[in-house]
């Protein structure tokens, strides 16, 4: 074990502050990246790191924040000679300081771009950014992945560390005051993947100051069993005289950090904190020691923006995606129709599951691909956590490893090859394992004989670090028309399991009626049984109105349905009608909704034989656009959808576009301007802002990144635009910013000009002069709307 490791938890570690802003006031210039200074300019890096550690610091952070080969081009350096020399530089001040208790961790910020699908970062490029550095700064102590907005992107960075050193990999992540990432994932999302993936502290940093992020870390330490780092702000930036600064002195800053030392294991400071602000919690904080970090004992599973806690109520894990009896999906797959997995998903998702199981294993097919893609096309469509179902252990590291979130895994069982196969890639990518009770003799016959193998699983898991919360055991169901007692041995096995081994439970239920007639009556009533007895999840079709029934009926019996208000929504109105099958017609606004880019094609083309084509873009496509916006703004739909639906539009927009007969052209009249500003290569809020506007059919000039005040003031005159756009992500940018729009009022005055960024706030943005702060994309949207009428 490390020398960091050892003391994580025994102490409370103290972590340095900010780095740009100290850089700055030695002379770092406006927009420059800190990271080349670790080659040019050494001494002032290593005054910085003697500040923080003079001042109490623990754990010293390498000047490496933007240092991947994509930031690092247009300086002309490579990313191993900026790292090491970084590296280089934090070891020297850490040895000279002639303390053993100060350690250096390699610093891993954001790429500055979005994965596919929003952005146009490819996965695996982003791990092999993540890695270039982290094999240039292996001489370091610990890796610190940091100020990350998006866990596929975090879990990139996450895959790069344990492929490419053994070093104790820490976690930060930056919350807004709704405690979602920028991508949508919440606390628990977010903590469930790292801590399933090994990660040895998990946190929070940036975003805002220390007394907002108290109720973050209360919800951080209910759902997860790893040490907490929280590294704020110095609270809310500001401006004065032109120059950015922060509201929470010292003094304040430590005290508020007294409440959180209770907590966390790690503490320091973020943008606007100073050796200043760190010597105070030293003083304040040190003496605290850290609790004992409680076991969680919940057990989740999880999207890219969501949890699902298997063992609080009944579970239901959609079993539609799945070729076995399905005549429809065997020929889809053997067609290679995408489409018919997604509307499947959509479907069950709106029927009530709260998993969706994906198995596309035929023997014809290259299940592999497949299900890689079918994995990432669902996640496309639908923020439901997926059971990944495969017995090829190559497709299964391929889903899994794709995957944006801790899936539950379907499955591994009693046999040597599947606990040394199966297992091992549990560990490695993060999630929870279904265990089925059977080994290399068969299903054992009796209960006890199957809570023999689960015991062997459990064991087996948690000796390579899988802990018992994430293992879902299978008793398995067999026929009751070849096995007469097949259904009661099932149920005393999953009672016996669940209390002899503390673990949750799952059954495929409709196993049970398999050579019966109507198997819904039998398979129902089964459910209701397994329910009975504890059953944590069942593998069940959601489209079933006699499984649904048992479903809503227990819930309400129990107690879980507050009320009963779930069952009279759903069974107080009219008398249900048999749902429609998957493949019934969709309208042009449901497709969009749903970000089914192929069918919206497919029907706006054929809407426009008949109809209006800009009657049916009023009607269909911005009332579409208009209802996912809301969503967004309400919370319930995520960005990850809301791309989605703007791809669908535009995908149907394009399909229209040849019917129309005159399309309006760019002019003042619909043109706005967006662009970063100088000195700042983040370009993701941009982005965004750039493809919602586009879909509501304006015309958007997008200046790109790092762009000077001239240029844009440039493109203003000559365009004659009513509306500029502006981003900024860093902190050290600002100022660009509010010189930029300076600039504007200057020579532009009647333009108005909105503003958005990380960095930013409502009143921030009032200080420097913008006449609009949009805090997402869809509000920006809203004020071009009623800008240009």
């Amino acid at each position: 074990m490390s020398e960091f490791l050892k003391l994580l938890g025994k102490k409370l570690l103290i972590a340095d502050g900010a780095m740009g802003t100290m850089l700055q006031e030695m002379g770092l210039p406006e927009g420059y990246l800190p990271d080349v200074w670790a080659v040019e300019n050494p001494d002032s890096i290593k005054k910085v790191h003697k500040a923080y550690i003079d001042a109490g610091a623990n754990i010293i952070t390498t000047d490496t924040f933007g240092s991947n080969r994509l930031k690092l081009k247009q300086y002309g350096k490579s990313v191993e000679e900026v790292v090491a020399a970084a590296v280089k530089i934090a070891k020297e001040a850490a040895l000279e300081s002639g303390r053993d208790d100060v350690f250096v961790a390699l610093d891993l910020g954001p790429t500055g771009k979005l994965l596919k699908p929003m952005g146009d970062l490819d996965f695996e490029e982003a791990v092999d950014l993540f890695a270039q550095t982290v094999k240039a700064g292996t001489d370091a102590d610990a890796i610190i992945i940091e100020t990350m907005s998006d866990t596929y992107e975090l879990k990139a960075a996450v895959l790069a560390a344990k492929e490419n050193s053994d070093l104790p990999i820490l976690c930060t992540m930056v919350f807004d005051e709704n405690q979602k990432l920028l991508t949508g994932a919440d606390i628990t999302a977010a903590a469930s993947l790292l801590e399933s993936m090994g990660v040895d502290a998990v946190g929070l940093n940036c975003g805002m100051g220390p007394e907002a992020m108290k109720p973050l870390v209360e919800k951080l330490r209910s759902v997860c069993s790893l040490p907490i780092i929280v590294n704020p702000n110095a609270g809310l930036p500001k401006t004065k005289d032109g120059k950015t600064y922060f509201d929470v002195g010292p003094e304040e800053f430590a005290q508020s950090m007294i409440d959180i030392s209770n907590v966390a294991a790690i503490v320091g400071g973020c943008c606007g904190t100073t050796p200043a602000h760190i010597g105070a919690v030293k003083e304040k904080c040190s003496h605290i020691l850290p609790s004992s970090v409680p076991e969680c004992k919940r057990t989740f599973v999880t999207s890219y923006a969501s949890a699902v806690e298997i063992g609080e109520k009944p579970v239901i894990i959609g079993e539609r995606i799945n070729p076995t009896g399905k005549k429809l999906f065997k020929q889809a797959l053997r067609s290679g129709d995408g489409d018919y997995i997604l509307r499947e998903g959509i479907l069950q998702e709106e029927k009530g599951a709260h998993i969706l199981d994906v198995n596309v294993g035929l023997p014809e097919i290259d299940e592999a691909s497949v299900l890689k893609s079918s994995v990432l096309a669902l996640q496309k469509v639908t923020c439901l956590p997926l059971q990944i179902d495969t017995t090829d252990p190559v497709a299964l590291e391929g889903a899994m490893r794709v995957y944006n979130g801790k899936p539950l895994v379907n499955s591994v069982n009693g046999k040597q090859e599947s606990i040394d196969t199966v297992l091992p890639l549990v560990k490695k990518y993060g999630g929870a394992v279904v265990a089925l009770t059977l080994d290399e003799d068969g299903i054992p016959v009796t209960a006890e004989g199957r809570l023999k193998v689960a015991e062997k699983i459990v064991v087996a898991a948690e000796k390579i670090g899988i802990p018992r919360r994430d293992i879902i055991v299978d008793p398995l169901t067999l026929p009751v028309s070849a096995q007469p007692d097949a259904a009661e041995v099932t149920l005393d096995a999953l009672s016996l399991i669940s209390n002899t081994l503390g673990v949750k439970t799952v059954l495929g239920v409709s196993n049970v009626s398999f050579g019966l007639p109507q198997r819904n009556i039998i398979n129902s009533t089964f459910y209701t049984m397994a329910l009975e007895r504890g059953l944590s999840a069942g593998i069940i079709n959601p489209c079933s109105e006699d499984m649904m029934k048992s479903y809503d009926a227990f819930c309400a019996l129990k107690g879980y349905d507050l009320n009963c208000e779930s069952y009279i929504n759903k069974r107080g109105g009219e008398e249900n009608k048999e749902v429609a099958p998957a493949g019934t017609e969709m309208t042009l606004c449901d497709a969009v909704i749903k970000g089914l880019s192929d069918a919206a094609e497919r029907i706006a083309r054929e809407l426009a034989k008949d109809r209006d084509v800009l009657e049916i873009i009023n009607t269909e496509l911005v009332s579409a656009l208009d209802k996912v916006g809301e969503g967004f703004e309400k919370g319930t739909v995520f960005l990850p959808q809301l791309l989605m639906s703007a791809e669908a539009a535009k995908a149907a927009f394009d399909a229209l576009s040849p019917f129309i007969k005159s399309e309006p052209q760019g002019s003042a009249d619909n043109t706005i301007v967006v662009a970063t500003v100088k000195g700042d290569i983040h370009d993701i809020g941009k982005n965004i802002v750039k493809v919602l506007l586009e879909n509501y059919r304006f015309k958007v000039i997008d200046l790109g990144k790092d762009v000077s005040p001239e240029e844009i003031v440039a493109k203003v005159k000559s365009t004659g635009t009513k509306l500029v756009g502006l981003s900024a992500l860093m902190t050290t940018t600002v100022p660009a910013m509010e010189s930029t729009i300076k600039l504007l009022r200057e020579q532009a005055p009647d333009v108005k000009v909105m503003v958005g960024g990380a960095v930013m706030t409502e009143e921030y943005a009032k200080m420097i002069g913008a006449d609009f702060y949009g805090r997402d994309a869809m509000e920006d949207v809203r004020y071009a709307q009623k800008l240009f009428n």
